[in-house]
């Protein structure tokens, strides 16, 4: 009895101590990475909001050489493994349908995606760092946190007119558990209204390509728009995971979608 006891507590300490991994165990990037291999689905995985890991309704798919989102159903689309301290690369360009709605096309890419699938929010997202792709918001950072893994980050801001935090380097730091952090340069007046553009959008045009570099150095996070940096944040937690690319409604191509070192230049 004592002996069996004993392996037991052995197995608990074992599970216990492999559970704790995750982060440890999350990829640095010695080499460019590509996350997706330009002809399917491999080293991804889909998860859709009502089936799951069943995606009956061909919402991720590859089609005209890059990975199509229906956005028809609230999911993701994410990578196998975890990663850190890396230079993440989105190419993105917005499709026709939308969800029949007047607001702006919305989707995103998530950072540090942790814990179980769907297990955050409305059940469609895992515990993340939003990088918002919406139209007039591209670059804004918002932390999407699960019942069991609270997510959070830390940001220096300065308020507008409209009341909103944006990123002002050297202005007020704020610490943000829910809510939205804007990028430096959003429209106060801009409307949140199908396909409008802010005055100072960097984001390229409704039909052409968008370049979002994601660079995570330690707990901070740096957001460039089409080579503009946009946002930061220090002191993200959590500080590593899976890389998501979101549906939300809106039709979205992604045509490049790769990881590079930190210390290798980006060609911007």
């Amino acid at each position: 009895m004592f002996s069996a006891r004993i392996s037991l507590a052995v197995v608990l300490l074992l599970l216990a101590a492999s559970s704790g991994r995750s982060q440890d165990d999350a990829i640095v990037p010695a080499k460019p990475i590509a996350l997706w291999n330009g002809s399917d689905l491999s080293g991804l995985t889909a998860w859709v909001q009502g089936t799951g890991l069943e995606d009956p309704k061909k919402v991720f798919r590859v089609k005209d050489g890059a990975i199509h989102v229906s956005g028809e159903k609230h999911g993701y689309l994410a990578t196998n493994k975890a990663y850190k301290d890396y230079h993440l690369i989105v190419e993105y360009r917005w499709g026709k349908r939308t969800d029949g709605g007047k607001y702006v096309r919305n989707s995103g890419v998530l950072l540090h995606g942790s814990g179980p699938d769907g297990g955050a929010g409305n059940g469609a997202w895992m515990a993340s760092i939003e990088c918002q792709l919406a139209q007039g918001c591209a670059g804004d950072l918002i932390p999407i946190s699960s019942k069991d893994i609270p997510v959070s980050f830390k940001s220096e801001i300065a308020v507008g007119s409209d009341k909103r935090p944006r990123w002002k380097a050297g202005g007020e730091v704020r610490t943000f558990t829910k809510n939205q952090l804007w990028w430096n340069a959003h429209d106060p007046a801009f409307k949140e209204l199908l396909d409008t553009r802010g005055k100072d959008d960097v984001e390229s045009p409704l039909a052409d390509w968008t370049k979002v570099e994601c660079i995570c150095r330690g707990r901070a996070i740096d957001v460039l728009i089409n080579g503009t940096l946009v946002t930061r944040c220090f002191d993200a937690t959590p500080g590593s995971g899976k890389i998501l690319l979101q549906s939300e409604g809106f039709e979205i191509d992604f045509r490049r979608f790769e990881l590079l070192p930190l210390a290798e230049k980006s060609g911007r």
